[in-house]
């Protein structure tokens, strides 16, 4: 018999607001198989909506839906045309069959990220929480293996990150920015050419890294470690060249990166900030403001690029990245640990800094601009500052 999971031709939706999907744990295992069968058949027919589909939503009243180039879609599944309640809380329940941990976080906080994978399919970052008093799902696609740098057209200065002994690399941004693919490629990267041990702590983990120059342990916050901070210092015992932290989110994690960069390890991180500026802000908003001055030195002599990122809608559809690129040298060294003043910005320092591999966000949309990339209205309401944008192309018809 054909497998109804890669075979778009046998797919059969056993779901229907009369006979929602079972939770496993009311039923055997022979129900919670055929359930699991027909949610993954689900999933097979959401993935063929189209070649870039990012994200699957499962949400109240509405069908499956898939985004599309930054673009919701509802996707047509007989007896799903207006997912009800227990249908997406039986889902959820399939997700987290086993998964005492994603169970209780999702009790006591009312979300839970998890990984999911379909074998034969693909991988998902998962999120499932409350909202208005019933379920909804989000699910993001995980390529099953780590994306190509070449192929992404990233800026030489993001990729030579690879090359990096020790100190902070920080790639920032809003959800959906591409932080995670952008921090995977540099990963590869650095696992192609170098020898390294490389630890990686990721909630979830997304991109699967085989061993190849490198050997590289990724460890799962829930099921590998409890939390970021414990799992960075357990690493500074693993012996790694370098270290992977999904996401420093709060004081303790900052730190404890920061001591790893200024003891010989490269750190690779998160931040959710929109560009370089407000990432150092934010760092040192982090602590008490009697630590400031100590937080703004520390900071200076240990990163080493910061990397933010937004995407935006190209021209012939699809999305492109505009990149932001801070990178150390004694003049960015500076205005970090003395503070920003008249005539001493951050911004300033990267638009002097071409040569080094620096760049704002505002030039980079000039040149989408000037290319005929995107359309300079879109531009404009993506800039740091659309004023000098709009002075920059004033030449422009």
């Amino acid at each position: 018999m054909s497998n109804p999971v890669t075979n778009p031709a046998n797919i059969t939706v056993n779901a229907s607001p009369q006979q929602p999907l079972s939770a496993p744990a009311a039923h055997v295992n022979s129900n919670i198989s055929q359930n699991t069968q027909a949610f993954h058949n689900v999933l097979h027919r959401m993935l063929g909506a189209g070649e870039k589909v990012s994200d699957l939503i499962f949400s109240p009243g509405r069908p499956p839906q898939v985004e599309l180039s930054g673009d919701l879609q509802g996707v047509p599944i007989p007896g799903l045309d207006r997912l009800t309640p227990p249908q997406i809380k039986a889902m959820a329940d399939l997700m987290l069959h086993g998964n005492e941990q994603g169970l209780e976080t999702l009790e006591k906080r009312g979300s839970a990220d998890i990984s999911y994978s379909v074998p034969g399919l693909c991988r998902f970052r998962v999120n499932i929480f409350r909202q208005r008093g019933t379920y909804a799902i989000v699910m993001r696609v995980i390529p099953t293996t780590p994306p190509n740098w070449q192929d992404l057209n990233l800026p030489r200065a993001v990729m030579n990150a690879a090359e990096l002994k020790n100190g902070l690399v920080l790639v920032t941004g809003p959800t959906g920015s591409g932080k995670s693919t952008t921090l995977a490629a540099i990963i590869d990267l650095i696992n192609s050419t170098k020898k390294y041990h490389v630890v990686t702590i990721e909630d979830p983990i997304e991109f699967i890294h085989e061993h190849k120059l490198g050997t590289i342990h990724q460890r799962e916050l829930h099921s590998d470690t409890p939390d970021f901070a414990s799992a960075l210092r357990a690493a500074l015992r693993q012996a790694p060249k370098v270290i992977l932290v999904g996401e420093m989110r709060d004081r303790e994690t900052i730190e404890v990166a920061m001591e790893a960069a200024e003891t010989g390890h490269l750190v690779l991180s998160t931040l959710h900030t929109i560009d370089a500026a407000k990432t150092i802000d934010r760092i040192i908003g982090v602590f008490p403001k009697v630590e400031e001055s100590a937080i703004r030195t520390r900071l200076a002599q240990s990163f080493r690029r910061i990397i933010s990122q937004r995407l935006l809608p190209k021209n012939g559809g699809g999305r492109i990245a505009a990149i932001e690129i801070l990178v150390s040298n004694s003049r960015t060294r500076d205005y970090i640990e003395k503070g920003e003043k008249e005539g001493r910005s951050i911004t300033d320092a990267m638009n002097d800094g071409e040569l080094e591999g620096m760049q704002t966000f505002d030039s980079v949309l000039e040149k989408f601009i000037r290319e005929g990339l995107v359309k300079k209205e879109i531009a404009m309401s993506y800039a740091t500052n659309a004023n000098n944008l709009m002075l920059a192309i004033s030449d422009l018809p």
